[in-house]
């Protein structure tokens, strides 16, 4: 049993938060964000869905076999499939959990799994029991666990906990509890159960209300939950998960009213919601609680000056405890290589190889030559798209050449590989970005719809590199693509290239909400 006073992490970034339309990741990116996730000290990382397609398979395997510090945890439905993937991909973790649900609510029940009350008792039952045999660390959920009967949860989880489940995981799958209601139903699950004890109690809380955080407090200070599902960011499907950082600082800062302890390393908190939403192309909105641009940025006269006076006036949280510092410049273009890699040790980047480190160096060398201040977001983003052009993707940006006049049509001409193979193409548009993806698509013919295109600023200044998203959609998928480059022109077509990558990838997942 856990720590009374001790709050688990579970985050489930490259789970949940990856079934946000347009999130989904590359093998190499979720090694990229487990590994920085061990860094922040999360207690679980739910790296993925075993069953859910090969390529998810692969990355748990290849993370369960890297991370030493978290638990490494894989999710499944309740069938012997599912458990017996999700077994063979943690097989290399030195901790390992697997996370089996099925839904209870009534309307999943008879609308979705067209079973009985009695037939989904069972299955749980059943999962649980296979479960235990690849691992002492079983985790149950009750999917749709807020709109589901009291009466026949309290069956199916005093049973699942006599099977063997060491973590209970009461789910707010539909964003649908309320704080009060959520915290109580919890309560009343933990004291009538009998062997409630025999567990850990966990929250999942989805943000459709915009309760996720409030209600996965509720879940601690009122059920006595001592376990937090959440992602970084709040990424998520729909409207997003409980977000990792608000949990944190929110226990952390109040910890008179709280009284518990976690095991997170609050200064990688900033690191990490940069890391993921560089890879994903989710942009954190300015006035983002804790890792959002204006999170303590004082704009009033009143407050500047109650700051200037004792800081403690209008900050309750130090922004250097949650990884916040002024933009360093580490590096330049004197700057040798040891220190270049020494830099990406402290940044918490690997690099699998010595021929990627010198690949690195030398994009990074480029850069120094074009930009006279180097920043840590600078070597991240030159890092991610050294990996992405290692990946052996089927389209590969080379050169472009670009035309654009005041009461002109702009024109493009694009150079990349395909296959293996250089074309050249070229377009016509109403702007410069419109004009490259026309040129593209004079080659590719993808057929794409451009959901989304928008351009970030990576640092602050007119030299800083533009970090651009382009999301497509296909058939019925959606995915992101990111590029990043001095020149936001060039980073569009890098983004656009990128997303066709995606998209040209045969690897389907399937999505199970939790």
């Amino acid at each position: 049993m856990a720590d009374s006073n001790k709050l688990i992490i579970f985050d489930t970034t490259l789970r949940d938060g990856e079934q946000s339309p347009g999130a989904s990741m590359t093998k190499e990116e979720k090694i990229r964000i487990a590994r920085q996730l061990e860094r922040l000290k999360v207690d679980v990382i739910e790296a993925g869905f075993a069953a859910s397609s090969p390529g998810d398979f692969e990355a748990i395997k290849a993370i369960a076999g890297i991370i030493k510090d978290s638990v490494v945890c894989s999710l499944s439905r309740a069938n012997d499939r599912d458990i017996s993937r999700a077994a063979e991909a943690l097989a290399p973790a030195p901790r390992k959990r697997i996370h089996t649900f099925i839904a209870t609510s009534p309307l999943h029940m008879e609308k979705k799994l067209r079973m009985s009350p009695d037939q989904v008792y069972e299955q749980a039952r059943q999962a649980v029991r296979f479960a235990r045999q690849f691992t002492d660390d079983v985790e149950f959920s009750p999917e749709d666990g807020s709109r589901s009967d009291m009466d026949f949860l309290c069956r199916v989880l005093e049973a699942v906990i006599d099977e063997g489940a060491t973590t209970i995981n009461f789910a707010d799958t539909v964003g649908y509890g309320v704080p009060e209601l959520y915290g109580q139903m919890l309560r009343t699950l933990r004291e009538r159960i009998p062997n409630s004890d025999k567990a850990v109690w966990s929250v999942h809380c989805h943000n459709d209300l915009g309760m996720a955080v409030a209600n996965s407090l509720a879940g601690v200070m009122i059920g006595g939950a001592r376990q937090v599902e959440c992602t970084i960011n709040g990424l998520g499907e729909r409207a997003g998960n409980t977000a990792l950082e608000e949990i944190i600082m929110a226990v952390r800062t109040r910890k008179d009213h709280f009284g518990l302890e976690v095991g997170i390393d609050t200064t990688q908190i900033v690191p990490t919601s940069k890391l993921v939403s560089q890879i994903t192309g989710f942009a954190v909105q300015p006035n983002k609680a804790v890792v959002g641009a204006n999170a303590f940025a004082h704009a009033s006269g009143i407050h500047q000056d109650g700051i200037l006076k004792a800081r403690d006036t209008y900050e309750i949280m130090r922004a250097e405890d949650v990884g916040w510092s002024a933009n360093k410049i580490v590096l330049g273009k004197l700057s040798g290589r040891n220190a270049f890699k020494q830099r990406l040790d402290e940044l918490g980047i690997t690099l699998d190889s010595e021929a990627e480190v010198n690949a690195a160096f030398a994009r990074f060398k480029e850069l120094a030559d074009r930009k006279s201040e180097i920043f840590d977001e600078d070597i991240m983003a030159l890092v991610s798209d050294e990996q992405q052009s290692h990946e052996k993707e089927h389209y590969q940006f080379v050169s472009l050449s670009q035309r654009s006049e005041t009461g002109e049509k702009p024109h493009a001409r694009v150079v990349f590989s395909m296959g293996g193979r250089e074309v050249s193409c070229e377009g016509d548009g109403n702007g410069p970005v419109d004009a490259i993806v026309n040129a593209i698509e004079t080659q590719t013919q993808s057929g794409a719809e451009l959901l989304l295109f928008s351009v970030n600023a990576i640092t602050t200044g007119t030299q800083s590199q533009g970090e651009v998203t382009m999301r497509l959609s296909k058939s019925g998928r959606i995915v992101n693509g990111v590029g990043a480059d001095l020149d936001i022109v060039v980073a569009s077509a890098k983004a656009y290239l990128s997303a066709l990558n995606k998209l040209h990838s045969k690897t389907e997942k399937l999505n199970p909400q939790m």
